[in-house]
């Protein structure tokens, strides 16, 4: 498959954490183009830490330009694929040998880095010019962002409500209720099985209602749920017939796009029965490319490798020092799982593995 003259044209179709990683891996090994609407990649991990010390985002966002030094970036948006090509909404085809899609979930990032420092300054500023805050959803990162804000800010009211009968349901019941109990401690009003009407949400309004006819009153808010998979735009490409119910792409142990031979798929955006984290989707992005590789150089299909999924871990930070971690067989909190991911959210092992100062 690899093209007759010069070397492989490999295209990697989002630029987060796993394709980053694809593109970066294989620069040197094949023509890499890496299409993305943004102009960085973002550590999304960061992202809460950002938003309560804007200085954060310096190092979580990161050039693509900077680790891609061998490569093509495309600042644009894949609309279609088509058997040898991707197609680009400002109007390019560009070929392709090998194709990795990793467009994880939807996003709306601004494509500028310096336009993204500003929102994280923006949100710093409603932070600190509010008394109290109301987070909308007790997944890790309304839970987070909470723990970020209590800690920095001690004296603001901060209130959460979730909708599901604990927080954190992707992992266990014990890990839920160590979050609970050090949110509560720092005097985080927790409200589980209720919701907000979205669409009621404005910036002026300070007063919310709850599904339970409860009353909150806070200066802002911030809605923290789960956004939705970036593969809407694949139902009219060659891959519609790959897509599970749900949207997922299908792919094979070797994380081929089922029935393809040439197409790759990792991240978030497959369906493969794992927690959707990024340390997962770099262990895709690292087997993807040592697959890759291995059909460049004409090794059969047979000599790939195959992924198989671990046990579920999960680091959730509670401010600068503190944390919760679901081990196997251990689940524990307080500042051995804050040593491990808070103080740093592995920024300096991200920028690392791009091949950069940490």
């Amino acid at each position: 498959m690899a093209a007759a003259a010069g070397k492989a044209k490999v295209v990697v179709v989002g630029g987060g954490v796993a394709g980053s990683l694809v593109a970066k891996s294989m620069q040197g090994d094949a023509d890499v183009v890496l299409l993305d609407p943004k102009e960085y990649l973002e550590i999304p991990w960061a992202e809460l830490r950002s938003m309560v010390q804007p200085s954060f985002a310096e190092r979580s966002l990161i050039y693509h330009k900077d680790y891609l030094t061998d490569a093509t970036i495309v600042t644009s948006s894949a609309i279609g694929i088509i058997e040898d090509a991707v197609l680009t909404a400002d109007g390019q085809s560009l070929p392709y040998d090998y194709l990795v899609v990793a467009t994880g979930h939807a996003l709306t990032s601004p494509g500028s880095r310096e336009e993204r420092i500003k929102e994280f300054q923006r949100d710093n500023g409603k932070i600190e010019s509010s008394d109290s805050v109301l987070i909308i959803g007790g997944g890790p990162t309304g839970v987070e962002l909470a723990g970020e804000i209590v800690v920095d800010y001690p004296n603001k009211k901060v209130t959460l409500i979730h909708r599901g009968p604990r927080l954190l349901e992707f992992i266990g019941e014990k890990a839920s209720k160590k979050t609970l109990d050090w949110l509560t401690s720092k005097k985080v009003d927790v409200l589980l099985q209720q919701s907000v009407d979205l669409g009621s949400l404005s910036d002026t309004d300070k007063v919310y209602k709850t599904s339970s006819g409860e009353t909150i009153t806070a200066d802002c808010h911030f809605v923290c749920i789960g956004k939705p998979l970036s593969s809407s735009w694949l139902h009219d490409t060659i891959l519609k017939e790959s897509l599970d119910s749900k949207g997922r792409v299908m792919v094979e142990k070797d994380l081929r796009v089922k029935g393809y031979d040439n197409i790759f798929a990792i991240g978030d955006i497959t369906d493969i029965p794992e927690l959707k984290q990024g340390y997962l989707a770099q262990k895709h992005a690292l087997l993807v490319a040592k697959n890759l590789k291995l059909l460049i150089k004409g090794s059969p299909n047979t000599k790939l490798s195959t992924y198989s999924t671990g046990y579920p871990l999960a680091l959730v930070s509670l401010g600068r020092n503190e944390g919760v971690a679901q081990l196997p067989f251990l689940t524990i909190g307080g500042c051995l799982p804050g040593k491990i991911k808070s103080g740093d959210l592995f920024i300096s092992k991200t920028r690392k593995q791009m091949g950069l100062n940490g």
